[in-house]
């Protein structure tokens, strides 16, 4: 027997980018009356930019979704937000070009992203991401697509996966590439120990974002935070 359908769903939605681009991986999560996560999967994508991570992301759980319920969107990624509330409209009128007359970035999500929202009520709500008292659906959707970019594997509830792990800080053990060698520690004044500032906001190995303008340094696997480069050298 069918229940009352749910005046409305509260869910949450994140991609992450090990590298921007790298390794990449998008999750989501539906919860129940009381906040609780209740349904969830994260998928795998490869190597690709934060950005195409966080669209997927919204645009997996629109298609898991009802479409006859009301939709509540937690996101802590405002690119994804602007494209889709914001942007959207004025690509549309200008036949899939932006204010400068250039093709629209990951056009293809995007417009699969137009689609899904017709005829439905969807409210998009900002989070900040990795806050101490942050939304903790959130945070949920965050650690599962970070898990699935570094894994490249799928999760979720429908699998009976583990609800995803918080991120882990960078290990002090070597790294082994895939090839089975151990990753070369960064050196202390060597250029790889250099910071320098971000020109694009990403995701260190850790887990954690920085932001355009940050401080970062290169490790064994791409750009991050200083102080992750410090711990997996030390």
């Amino acid at each position: 027997m069918i229940g009352p359908m749910r005046e409305r769903v509260v869910a949450a939605c994140d991609g992450a980018s090990k590298g921007n681009p790298g390794p990449a991986g998008w999750a989501w999560v539906v919860a129940d009356d009381a906040g609780t996560p209740v349904r969830w999967e994260a998928g795998a994508l490869g190597t690709a930019t934060n950005n195409v991570a966080e669209l997927t992301a919204l645009e997996r759980l629109l298609t898991a979704t009802d479409a006859d319920v009301p939709l509540e969107v937690r996101m802590d990624s405002q690119y994804a937000m602007k494209a889709v509330t914001t942007w959207l409209p004025g690509w549309k009128r200008n036949g899939w070009k932006t204010a400068s007359g250039k093709p629209v970035a990951n056009q293809e999500l995007v417009v699969r992203i137009d689609e899904l929202l017709q005829g439905r009520s969807v409210d998009f709500r900002y989070v900040p991401a990795h806050q101490v008292d942050g939304d903790p659906l959130n945070d949920f959707a965050d650690r599962a697509a970070s898990q699935a970019a570094s894994v490249q594997q799928s999760a979720g509830s429908a699998l009976g996966s583990p609800e995803p792990p918080p991120a882990a800080p960078a290990s002090a053990a070597p790294r082994r590439r895939a090839n089975g060698t151990k990753a070369a520690r960064p050196r202390a004044g060597s250029a790889s120990s250099r910071t320098i500032k971000a020109k694009f906001a990403g995701r260190c190995v850790c887990g954690r974002s920085y932001a355009a303008g940050e401080s970062i340094a290169r490790n064994d696997q791409g750009w991050g935070h200083p102080e992750c480069r410090t711990a997996a050298a030390g």
